[in-house]
């Protein structure tokens, strides 16, 4: 099983870039667009076999007189083309297959460069209609592969070398079958000579992509960070592994999208200044459970970032899909947590806005298993800022945030948002943790910010696989109750009463470090079964550290 890293709005597995082959210093992404021409080159010369072959089965019967030595040839040429049709066809379905092992992809198009050069070999020469003055075919396939798929310079050369070599091949097979040409050495050399020329050509667009290459990774390099693979793609931008420049430390790096910012005028730097603002109030928060912000800046190309911790583990949504509902006990272990990153934050006028499953993580972290983070307080908003406007990081009456995880005060715009919002959010949460489902299951956005507003959930009890309590229930239910007031006032409020609820089979040190060593033992970098007294003192340092700042609910 691979290991997976987590940051924030990860989906993606990231692509694993080769170690070989000159492409080393190739950008990821690069690599998968060069990776996905192997299979738009497939499609070219398919395309071109196709032609050919219509042309010799078709079209030359339009004709009334043909030549009879190309009424001869058509008996090979038929099935020239049509391998090579089939050959450029299996190209297309191997890059899908390929297209997460890029190395071995690339040789494979190389290889498929020779073996097309091989044909159209043998269409010029088991035959004597080659003059010995035109210009190969196997030329163009020459220049033009390369350029449509760069690969490393060696093996650029290597298989054009080979690719050249196909006519000199097929003639002396042609000589070996006692065909007679009637060409002299002065002809040969120029029949043989321009493919060779053409093959030494081809390096030149190899060594400008990997150039272009190397321009991309130095021009990534945000700050003291380099940025490396993607991780994955949010509604607000771009996730990229990234590693400092001097320590050893990983992080993930989220680049926000240049719509977001606006048009770059006035517009533009007043949300470069609400950002500024609002990463400098989340770098405030200390929670343990709160995923921690390195840095924050501005690219040269005017793009913000932000540089956070990077996890391993998995955020609650893949829990669920991957593993099914969690026992009650369980849920209120991660809902607790949850509730200690939330209630700091909220404690400083901020709230988050986005609380969701994909948003929550629980992940390893030092020997503590089942830890979790809060992430992405990209969405997040200051619930009052000496009445500043500039503060909030979306404008007035922008509905924003998860529809299936969207409080109905949210979804009118009716009434300032505080801290209830995230509260009946976290609601959802445990609902999903508890069912797999969401409260609410609608065709639309639309239709699901409705029944948020219109329609009283059903008890988690009523649709859960696994007994729920009855006091689980209330909370729940409480949480995600229509009208603010009716639900806790607070994260610390909530965080006792799941405290308080009496849950079967409690979810104990031992139970969690069994069940990562069971279903995530790959993402330990040494042994799973971690000491679980080890374990139960790194979460409860933590928990002392949260009690140290005051904000222990």
């Amino acid at each position: 099983m691979k290991r997976r890293v987590v940051a924030p709005h990860t989906a993606t597995p990231a692509l694993t870039a080769p170690t070989s082959g000159g492409f080393d210093s190739m950008p990821t992404d690069v690599l998968q667009q060069t990776c996905r021409r192997v299979g738009i080159a497939g499609v070219v010369f398919a395309g071109i076999w196709a032609w050919v072959l219509l042309m010799d089965t078709v079209v030359w019967r339009l004709f009334e007189s043909v030549p009879e030595h190309l009424t001869e040839w058509n008996r090979l040429g038929n099935p020239i083309s049509a391998i090579g049709l089939v050959l450029s066809l299996g190209l297309v379905f191997i890059a899908r297959r390929l297209h997460q092992r890029p190395e071995r992809l690339l040789d494979v198009g190389l290889g498929f460069e020779v073996a097309t050069a091989a044909l159209v070999g043998a269409a010029n020469w088991w035959f004597a209609v080659q003059n010995g003055f035109g210009v190969s075919w196997i030329c163009i396939i020459i220049i033009l592969y390369p350029a449509i798929v760069p690969a490393g310079v060696g093996k650029v050369l290597l298989a054009s070398l080979l690719a050249a070599s196909m006519d000199p091949f097929w003639y002396w097979v042609g000589v070996q079958r006692g065909v007679e040409y009637g060409l002299g050495s002065y002809q040969l050399l120029w029949a043989f000579l321009p493919n060779y020329v053409c093959a030494f050509l081809a390096i030149v667009p190899a060594k400008v992509i990997r150039g272009l290459g190397r321009r991309v990774s130095r021009a990534r390099e945000l700050g003291a960070y380099k940025i490396g693979d993607l991780l994955g793609r949010g509604g607000m931008g771009d996730v990229y592994r990234a590693t400092h420049s001097l320590l050893a430390r990983p992080a993930a790096i989220k680049l926000i999208r240049p719509e977001i910012l606006g048009d770059g005028g006035a517009s533009g730097s007043v949300m470069v200044e609400r950002f500024r603002r609002e990463a400098h109030a989340a770098a405030t928060l200390r929670s343990p459970n709160t995923i921690e912000l390195y840095d924050f800046g501005v690219s040269n190309d005017g793009r913000l970032y932000y540089v956070m911790e990077l996890l391993e583990g998995l955020d609650l949504q893949e829990l669920v899909d991957r593993f099914g509902p969690v026992p009650p006990a369980r849920a209120v272990h991660l809902l607790k947590q949850a509730c200690l990153s939330l209630g700091e934050a909220h404690e400083l006028g901020l709230v988050h806005r986005d609380v969701k499953p994909s948003n929550l993580v629980a992940c390893r972290l030092g020997l503590a298993v089942d830890f979790v983070k809060v992430l992405d307080f990209g969405l997040v908003k200051m619930a009052s800022l000496d009445g500043d406007d500039h503060a909030r990081i979306t404008s007035p009456n922008v509905t924003t945030g998860t529809p299936a995880f969207m409080a109905p005060e949210l979804a009118l715009g009716d009434r300032p948002v505080d801290r209830r919002a995230d509260l009946y959010a976290l609601g959802c949460v445990a609902y999903w943790l508890l069912t797999g489902r969401t409260p609410f299951q609608a065709p639309t956005p639309i239709a699901m910010l409705m029944k948020h507003v219109q329609e009283d959930p059903v008890a988690p009890s009523r649709v859960s696989e696994l007994p729920v309590p009855a006091e689980l229930d209330r909370i729940v239910l409480d949480c995600l109750a229509k009208d603010p007031d009716d639900r806790p006032p607070d994260a610390s409020t909530l965080y006792r009463r799941l405290s308080c609820c009496p849950v079967p089979d409690p979810w104990n040190r031992d139970r969690a470090v069994e069940w990562w060593s069971l279903h995530l033992a790959h993402l330990s970098s040494g042994d799973a079964r971690v000491d679980a007294e080890r374990v139960a003192g790194v979460v409860k340092a933590g928990t002392v550290l949260y009690a140290r700042e005051g904000e222990t609910p």
